[in-house]
């Protein structure tokens, strides 16, 4: 038996290599009737191992405890989009030494080999937990000295044994007002906090959406206990995931917070997987799609995969429960890039879009489903997609933190109509 599932395998294989155009890449052309990318995207079969998913881990008690209630940043994007690289600052990890919140802190005196060096530099090595715009503009804005002389030229040679004195303002308050709106902490401490959020709630505010978002309500939630990003007092956003996707996402408090989360951001160490309810089984039952990503020429509010231009994505993607004879399945998506609608573009464009999705999802396929899952797949209201685990290293204690949020009991209901189980 084990023979013959190896054989029928390679075929597989070899007829995806061969084909990888054709079938399961949704004919010739992909879902938004484009002609498809002569090497983006690329579909390759992944030996995965068929286990369930992890169960589930608990926070250290060391590292803290989840809080009990829940409540965004100036108004920072044009919408709310899925995981999509955010503008970077400046991405290395602060030391544990910060200087404080606000007013005055001495820096080491300059030493012989750090002599002829530009101010700006010697203030990024003396003050690390600063982004290099940060001090950049403290420069400017009159709150560095030298040996108690004033200095406005971020271009100034810093000389042997001067003593560098920086001051930092109190953090000014963030555009967006604070709301009270009720969300789930699964974990805080003063330098970030991880949050389940509820489908339907937008990450941060956009011409569309003013107030009633994440970062409202997180003004409201952490008060005076957010120290200031970049000097305004505001959450550090280093990911966001679509409005109406549920699951979990990871915000900064502090400074020194921001670059260390933004750096394993950047550098894909941080660990992301989501649950999707597709539209057909993927065959192979594994892989990997990659392609550019960026605006849709067709239509502006819409990404696509692009021949030229756009950035690189990479999606990772594994079937759990094949349904209702092949017509659905429930799958794990793990990003190797963050970019905005990532997954629902990649999944569309091989032919296996979200149910309930209605810019991406290529279309209703309910025929020959039973008519209890037929029903709950033509009700979905959203994307169903979930972001249900969230890995990194904290930025300032060097603790792996890993958090795991159960499906939604939205979801949970559609999977169960279509004959699956919640996997937690």
């Amino acid at each position: 038996m084990l023979v013959i599932e190896s054989v029928l395998f390679g075929i597989v294989v070899i007829a995806v290599r061969r084909h990888v155009r054709g079938p399961i890449l949704n004919g010739n052309r992909g879902a938004d009737g484009q002609p498809l990318l002569p090497r983006n995207p690329v579909l390759r079969v992944l030996s995965v191992p068929r286990s369930k998913p992890p169960t589930r881990p608990q926070p250290s008690p060391t590292s803290g405890s989840p809080g009990a209630d829940w409540d965004d940043d100036l108004v920072y994007a044009a919408d709310d989009m899925a995981d999509d690289d955010l503008p970077e600052e400046d991405t290395e990890a602060a030391p544990a030494g910060d200087p404080p919140g606000e007013g005055p802190f001495t820096l080491p005196p300059v030493s012989p080999e750090q002599a002829g060096t530009r101010l700006d530099k010697w203030l990024a090595e003396a003050a690390p937990s600063l982004s290099r715009s940060r001090l950049k503009a403290l420069i400017l804005d009159g709150q560095v000295s030298l040996d108690g002389v004033t200095i406005v030229d971020p271009s100034v040679r810093v000389k042997p044994a001067q003593q560098g004195v920086v001051n930092l303002p109190a953090a000014v308050p963030a555009l967006p007002v604070p709301q009270n709106i009720p969300l789930t902490v699964v974990y805080e401490d003063d330098d970030l906090i991880v949050i389940d959020k509820p489908a339907g709630l937008v990450v941060h505010p956009a011409p569309g959406s003013p107030d009633g978002t994440l970062v409202n309500a997180l003004l409201y939630h952490c008060g005076d206990r957010l120290s200031g990003i970049g000097g305004v007092r505001r959450p550090g956003i280093v990911h966001r995931i679509d409005k109406d996707t549920s699951g979990l996402l990871v915000v900064a408090k502090s400074d020194r917070a921001h670059h260390g989360l933004s750096a394993q951001f950047a550098d894909k160490s941080a660990e992301r997987a989501y649950w999707a309810l597709v539209w057909g089984c993927p065959l192979p039952r594994a892989g990997e799609v990659e392609g550019n990503i960026g605006r849709s020429p067709q239509n502006r509010q819409k990404m696509a995969l692009l021949r030229s231009g756009g950035k690189p994505a990479l999606t990772r993607f594994r079937t759990l429960q094949p349904l209702c004879g092949d017509a659905v399945a429930l799958i794990e998506c793990r990003l190797a890039t963050g970019r905005t609608h990532q997954i629902r573009v990649h999944l569309t464009h091989i032919g296996h879009g979200l149910i309930g999705d209605p810019m991406y999802g290529a279309g209703r396929r309910v025929r020959g489903l039973p008519p209890v899952a037929r029903a709950a797949a033509e009700a979905f209201p959203r994307q169903a997609l979930h972001a249900w685990l969230l890995g990194f290293t904290h930025p300032v204690t060097g603790e792996p933190m890993r958090f795991e949020s159960p499906m939604p009991d939205d979801l949970a209901a559609l999977l169960t109509a279509l004959g699956g189980e919640p996997p937690l």
